[in-house]
């Protein structure tokens, strides 16, 4: 899943934290922690201080919304009622062959994740335009993050990195995390 979560770091984190008013560092640590749990609790989310597509959509921050095989939740149940398909909040292969379809039917790059361009296609999402696609690609003052390397993260939504793995653009906000999450 396309998440962020404590021990992060990278452009994404700093989008994240300059929404919340907080230090924006990139470093996704116990601050930051604290302040999404304390945002999601005001906002009736789910409290677990891990930011995902739920909790950017609540933010306004949709040029971080990417849908991938694995994401769950209410944004999920979005694009599957956009695709006209069983909208059960879990995006496995049926919705990962669905966006695919839907991407190669709109001249799309159809690797199956459901990232801003995808998603301003989609009559679903209204909030979500061409300017929100414009928003997904790294910022000058961002740049640097470019040249971070990898942190070293173990767990379950954790794979090994994708060298060479073009499924998201290089000018991506999430391109540097490619391969990061599961699909």
């Amino acid at each position: 899943m396309s998440i962020l979560r404590k021990g992060l770091k990278g452009a994404p984190v700093k989008r994240l934290q300059e929404k919340l008013g907080i230090t924006a560092d990139g470093d996704f640590g116990p601050g930051t922690e604290r302040a999404v749990k304390d945002f999601q609790k005001a906002n009736g989310l789910a409290v677990d201080g891990v930011a995902g597509p739920d909790t950017f959509t609540a933010m306004g921050l949709y040029e971080l919304v990417l849908l991938r095989r694995g994401s769950r939740g209410s944004a999920v149940k979005t694009l599957q009622e956009g695709l006209g398909i069983s909208a059960d909040g879990a995006f496995g292969p049926g919705t990962e062959k669905a966006v695919k379809a839907f991407q190669a039917a709109n001249g799309l790059v159809a690797d199956g994740i459901a990232g801003p361009k995808t998603l301003a296609k989609l009559d679903s999402f209204d909030e979500i335009t061409e300017e929100t696609v414009s928003r997904a690609a790294v910022r000058p003052d961002e740049e640097h993050f470019e040249s971070e390397p990898l942190p070293e993260i173990k767990g379950s939504d954790v794979v090994e990195g994708s060298q060479g793995d073009d499924q998201l653009e290089e000018t991506s906000i999430w391109g540097k995390v490619t391969g990061w999450f599961k699909r």
